[in-house]
């Protein structure tokens, strides 16, 4: 579609995918949606993105990203049978994070019939210079029927920019506030004892009735201002490789960590130099593991093999959703973690295995995301693998009081003749633990 062009599509659930080149020196991109009313967001809940990856009409989902064959896409689905009367329009954007549009090849959006697959639209940007966020397309009503519009509008002030146009209240940086002179601090009294049942109670004299007071209703609140949106996103690197959960607001609710994927080339690097192929299959198979120590000294692993899944909702209160072998990142291999329960945690490693399909890590590319319920999600990419690897420590969480400290560790192991990669990454971290063979 040339840009400003619109094509009619069908009322239904829509896949729509915002895809680029990957490569050196590409910046990433994020996809987004605002839902419009006369131009405007009707409050700070109309943002699907990132940190807000869901809209509560259930019309707008951010379903994330996924790496293929060099290509990259980051998905939304639309469900137009969703969208309320009130509401005009679907704006879809995207936003560049560490560089400009101009940087990013091969930039398109691209609407599918979600139950089909059949391609409804499509528009291929090829005019972005310095803009670092884009309305590539939007939905909107004529004469009670949907359309696709090419737009292909940029913004040089990125997604606060884009946002803050439709009326998002976006989060403003903390400043230190000046000091103030206080009272000295009280000393809280001891939390009250809940009695046990049957426990004596203390003696109280006998009141006399008193005549109830009118019932009049309270008077309403007063209306509390909503929350800004926060845009921040954390990405750990070798040189800041860590992160508090509290500072990131991340200090409740559950965690979300995934693990998506891409086979780079057909054989691996390192054993093609010593006449050693190991071809990387379709079919290659990755667990998502997890080790933990909790605050009472008790230890122990999460993983599929053994169905040792763990659960949410009690000790080690950390579950793995199942078992993956696509790397897709809106189904992938996923762990979840409850915050809701941190002061149980003393350490929780999380790491990778090949179960198999191949014999090494080599010319894999490899994204981890940590997602709190609250608070700005945290990403880092492993590095090229060099040595015939087959399990990768990704992250350590670590309790520091009351907060948690996410460190990007990314470090592959390579294990002993006969030993096993839990055993593996178990030596490397001291966690001490017996292992037995298991089966999946």
């Amino acid at each position: 579609m040339p840009k400003g062009s619109n094509v009619p599509v069908p009322t239904t659930a829509l896949r729509v995918e915002v895809g680029w080149r990957s490569g050196p020196g590409v910046p990433d991109a994020d996809a987004s949606a605002l839902l419009l009313v006369a131009g405007k967001v009707r409050s700070d809940a109309d943002f699907v993105f990132y940190n807000q990856p869901a809209h509560s009409s259930g019309a707008v989902r951010h379903e994330g990203k996924r790496v293929s064959g060099g290509q990259v896409t980051d998905t939304l689905l639309v469900d137009l049978t969703r969208v309320e009367p009130s509401v005009e329009t679907v704006v879809l954007a995207a936003s560049a994070d560490g560089g400009t549009f101009g940087q990013v090849p091969g930039l398109y959006i691209e609407v599918r019939d979600a139950g089909r697959g059949t391609v409804a639209a499509r528009f291929d940007s090829t005019d972005a210079r310095v803009e670092t966020a884009f309305v590539l397309g939007e939905f909107y009503r004529r004469q009670g029927a949907w359309k696709f519009r090419a737009v292909g509008q940029g913004y040089d002030s990125g997604l606060e920019g884009l946002a803050t146009d439709f009326g998002i209240t976006v989060d403003e940086p903390q400043h230190a506030a000046p000091p103030t002179v206080t009272a000295p601090p009280v000393t809280p009294p001891a939390p009250h004892a809940t009695p046990t049942i049957g426990a004596p109670q203390p003696f109280t004299a006998a009141v006399p009735p008193q005549p109830a007071p009118p019932v009049t209703a309270p008077p309403p609140p007063p209306a509390l201002p909503a929350a800004p949106v926060s845009l921040s996103k954390v990405t750990l690197t070798k040189a800041a490789p860590t992160v508090s959960l509290a500072k990131q607001g991340g200090t409740s609710g559950a965690m979300r960590v995934n693990l998506n994927w891409e086979v780079r080339k057909q054989f691996s690097g390192w054993a093609a130099k010593f006449g050693r192929p190991v071809a990387m299959h379709s079919d290659l198979d990755l667990d998502l593991c997890a080790l933990y120590e909790l605050a009472d000294g008790s230890k122990g692993v999460v993983q599929a093999l053994g169905n040792a899944f763990g659960a949410l909702h009690q000790p080690p209160f950390i579950h793995l959703d199942g078992d993956d072998r696509t790397g897709a990142v809106s189904a992938g291999e996923n762990l979840t973690i409850s915050l809701d329960h941190k002061q149980w945690f003393r350490r929780i490693l999380v790491f990778v295995t090949i179960y198999e399909g191949a014999r090494s890590f080599a010319d894999l590319h490899a994204t981890v995301t940590l997602q709190p319920q609250f608070g700005a999600p945290v990403e880092f990419s492993l590095d090229e693998c060099t040595v015939p690897s087959t399990v990768c420590a990704l992250a350590l969480i670590t309790a520091q009081g009351d907060d948690l400290i996410i460190q990007r560790e990314a470090r592959y192991l390579v294990p002993e003749r006969g030993v096993s990669p839990q055993r593996t990454v178990d030596y490397a971290y001291g966690w001490g633990m017996n292992w037995t063979p298991g089966r999946k």
